[in-house]
């Protein structure tokens, strides 16, 4: 690899080594979670609602839909809840229901820790709200039948390590970005610190005059010498001269 090559490469690391350590670390932590994780299977077992009345579909839709929506109630668990025994408390967070708005279809889903107790789980209840709806045929005018019952899974439905990887890879890179920004706005303010520091010890240059005056201040100031002889023979000079010119003043007169 050429010098430069190489020296890019550092430079890069070195600016960017949160992003490259926390992406791996991540995937790491997303497939640890996805071996410590608790196996979930899920089954399905589906119930389709039927009008007596030929014609009548869109009530077995409206029945189809409403039923989904109570699926979860001790009336109807009960009944599940004597066969697999499992209370009805622990039974209801374990099955779901969907619905669709076009067919008089319903999907019932149990979850367990194993294939066979989902199916089984899923089956029972399903085969409880076909006993509790026909149960009550005389007033809805519709009956329901199992239409397909559940069968064993072949695969847990989580975790997941595909998406578990995936995920924890996602959070490591969000993670290394967020890191690699903070380090680089910090590295960018102690930067712009230290060059406002150095640009408060440099001295500014001063304009011309105030150099020349800087200077002329600066330059020692000349001692006076004593004058006082000097200054008293000029002075006794002068009254002689004077009486020496008014004589000629007056001859001229």
């Amino acid at each position: 690899m050429p010098d430069s090559s190489r020296t890019a490469v550092g430079s890069i690391l070195r600016r960017c080594w949160p992003l490259v350590a926390a992406v791996p670390l991540g995937a790491v932590c997303g497939g640890a979670y996805a071996l410590v994780a608790p196996v979930e299977y899920q089954a399905n077992a589906y119930v389709m609602v039927v009008p007596e009345t030929t014609g009548d579909s869109s009530t077995a839709v409206d029945f189809a839909q409403a039923y989904g929506r109570v699926i979860t109630q001790p009336e109807i668990l009960l009944d599940a809840a004597a066969s697999t025994g499992v209370p009805v408390a622990q039974l209801a967070p374990l099955v779901q229901a969907v619905t669709s708005p076009d067919a008089p279809m319903i999907q019932i889903t149990g979850s367990a820790g194993s294939a066979a107790r989902s199916a089984k789980e899923a089956n029972a209840v399903a085969d409880s709200l076909v006993s509790f709806g026909n149960a009550a045929s005389k007033q809805t005018r519709v009956k329901l039948l199992t239409f397909a019952a559940a069968a064993l899974p072949d695969r847990p439905s989580s975790p997941s390590r595909t998406l578990d990887l995936a995920v924890g890879a996602a959070a490591g890179l969000l993670v290394g970005g967020l890191g690699t920004m903070a380090r680089q706005s910090l590295s960018g303010n102690a930067g712009n610190a230290g060059n406002a520091a150095d640009a408060a010890g440099t001295a500014l240059p001063l304009p011309r005059s105030t150099e020349a005056a800087t200077e002329a201040a600066a330059e020692p100031v000349p001692e006076l010498e004593p004058v006082g002889a000097e200054a008293d023979g000029a002075d006794g000079a002068a009254p002689a001269e004077s009486r020496h010119r008014r004589p000629a003043a007056q001859g001229r007169r």
